[in-house]
Order: C-alpha cells, then sequence, then structure tokens
C-alpha cells in the first residue's frame, strides 16, 4: 500500500512553515520554512504591525514545494490538511475573497483603547461572563479600527477573517471560521453559545461579516481545483483542523488535562494551563479561549 501522508501550514509572523507527517508511522518525513530570513513587519506608525496576506500564501507555496520535493510525494499522497496561525490578527476580504488591506496582526495595539471603552461601556460583568475576556486588542477592537479610521475599506469588506481562515480560504475557495477562532478574536458568546450579538451592536458591526462556523476538528472543507493546479496538490483533499499557534503549543507538549501548565517562547512568550470548563479571571488579568474540543485556556503572554 502506498504510503498516505498529512499536511500542515503553520502561519506565523517570522515566516509560514509546511510539515509532511507519515499518517502510517506518525513520523515527520519534512519540514521547511519561508522566508528563510524573518518575514517582514510593517510598522507605519508606533505601535501598528501589519503584513501582507498575500506573503503568507507565496511562502505556504514556497514551503509547500521544498517539503513534496524533499519526501518525494505527490499530492494525491497526501490524505488531509491542517493549519495552524498566529493567533488575534485580523484579514478583510472583499466578495471575490481578496483581501482590503493588510492584515493588522496580533502584535499590533493601535485598537487598545477601542477595547478598553468598550469594556467600561459595556461592563467588565457583561463582558466577562459572555466574553470569558475584556475586548482588549483583539479581532473585533481591531475591526472596530478599521471601521472609524478607514471607513471606505470598512464599506467594501465581505468577511473578516483570522490568518489561518485566510490560508484555509485560498486552499479552499471557501470562506469560513471556527468557534475557537471567533473566541480567539472576541467575538463568541459562551452564555450564548453563538456570535456575541451585544459586541457587535456595541461597535456597529452587522453579523454578516461573521464567516461560516465549522468545527475545530472535522472536514471544513476541500482544496479547490485552482488551488490544486496551484500547488500541486489533489483537488478535493480535505481540510480537517485549525488552531491557533498556542492552543497548538499545548498539543505538541501534551498539555492536555486541567491543571497543566506550560510555557512556549518564539516571537512572544506565553504561559498557559488547561482550565477543563468554561471560565474566567473575574479581574481580568489572563485571557481565556476556547481551545478545540478538549479544553479552554488561560493565558499570560509576554512581548
Amino acid at each position: 500500500m502506498a504510503n498516505r501522508y498529512l499536511l500542515g501550514f503553520d502561519v506565523g509572523s517570522s515566516s509560514v512553515k509546511a510539515s509532511l507527517v507519515n499518517a502510517d508511522s506518525g513520523k515527520c518525513v519534512a519540514t521547511a520554512f519561508y522566508p528563510e530570513k524573518e518575514a517582514p513587519i510593517m510598522a507605519v506608525k508606533a505601535g501598528w504591525a501589519e503584513q501582507d496576506p498575500q506573503m503568507w500564501w507565496d511562502n505556504a507555496k514556497l514551503s509547500l514545494k521544498k517539503i513534496m520535493a524533499d519526501a518525494n510525494v505527490k499530492g494525491e499522497d497526501i490524505k488531509a490538511i491542517g493549519i495552524s496561525y498566529q493567533m488575534h490578527g485580523l484579514v478583510c476580504v472583499d466578495k471575490n475573497m481578496k483581501a482590503l488591506r493588510p492584515a493588522i496582526i496580533w502584535c499590533d495595539s493601535r485598537a487598545v483603547p477601542y477595547g478598553e471603552k468598550a469594556f467600561k461601556e459595556l461592563g467588565a460583568e457583561k463582558c466577562l461572563s459572555h466574553l470569558l475576556n475584556s475586548p482588549g486588542n483583539f479581532t473585533a477592537a481591531k475591526l472596530a479600527w478599521v471601521k472609524e479610521n478607514e471607513p471606505n475599506t470598512y464599506n467594501s469588506i465581505y468577511k473578516v477573517m483570522l490568518p489561518g481562515d485566510y490560508i484555509a480560504m485560498r486552499l479552499s475557495g471557501t470562506v469560513n471560521t471556527t468557534v475557537s477562532g471567533l473566541s480567539e478574536g472576541m467575538f463568541w458568546d459562551f452564555k450564548n453559545n453563538k456570535v456575541a450579538d451585544f459586541l457587535m451592536d456595541y461597535y456597529g458591526f452587522d453579523n454578516s461579516l461573521i464567516a461560516d462556523i465549522v468545527p475545530t476538528f472535522a472536514e471544513q472543507s476541500v482544496v479547490s481545483a485552482e488551488a490544486a493546479a496551484e500547488l500541486g496538490l489533489q483537488a478535493g483533499t480535505p481540510i480537517t483542523y485549525r488552531g491557533g499557534d498556542q492552543p497548538n503549543n499545548a498539543l505538541s507538549l501534551n498539555v492536555l488535562n486541567p491543571g497543566e501548565i506550560a510555557a512556549t517562547a518564539g516571537t512572544s512568550g506565553v504561559v498557559y494551563g488547561v482550565l477543563g470548563d468554561v471560565n474566567y479571571d473575574p479581574k481580568s488579568r489572563v485571557n481565556t479561549f476556547a481551545h478545540g474540543v478538549f479544553c479552554f485556556v488561560l493565558m499570560v503572554r509576554v512581548f
């Protein structure tokens, strides 16, 4: 029987990585990342941080080409695709699925006043009990900045998404997201188990901006014929997982059970632990996110 492989992409702010894992042995047979030097981050003003989503796609293609050549693997040998990504970024696309502006990535701090104002005016109890966090500097607050400062761009938005959603869209031609991703962006109401209408209404966002919701672990979409021709993959290959970089670190470190704590260091340092249920810090000292089906994670990020 021919070998079967699983393909993983990681859309980081420093580079985009691709890895091939033998589905039967569980061994990684090839990995690569581009660019070979750190990817540029645009900082037009102090505290700003932007990247061109097209750059992520271009580097994903380069990484994939290298690992397929190194492992001598063909597109039809790859049976499923998973995606991890830098959390909390904002990508805005139009109806043609074209990015309307550079992505406002996780370490951009321009939206802090928008999140702080929402937290004060909506109230700490409302935000924490429904979002598990302050709106803070997360994706919803970044979108509020675009709405106020770039109204023409805002009015052209078809859907908003995270970096991993963007790569999934380019692979499949389908726009969707996950509850995990909506949690990261402050778009998910945990008390009512739906999109956070109260925050959407506060910022004046239409719910149509939110992509269709798919499970974190499931067939989310399949590789389109167009992307297959561009990347050398097989059309119809399922995309079966996506999640933020930190929950993927937890998985890789086997941090799965309530009470377990781990730390990672990369472009930022993060300390996180598993809660095991839906809860939050009433003093808003740490962030709580839904990650997949197995846990909720408290995170403290250090820049």
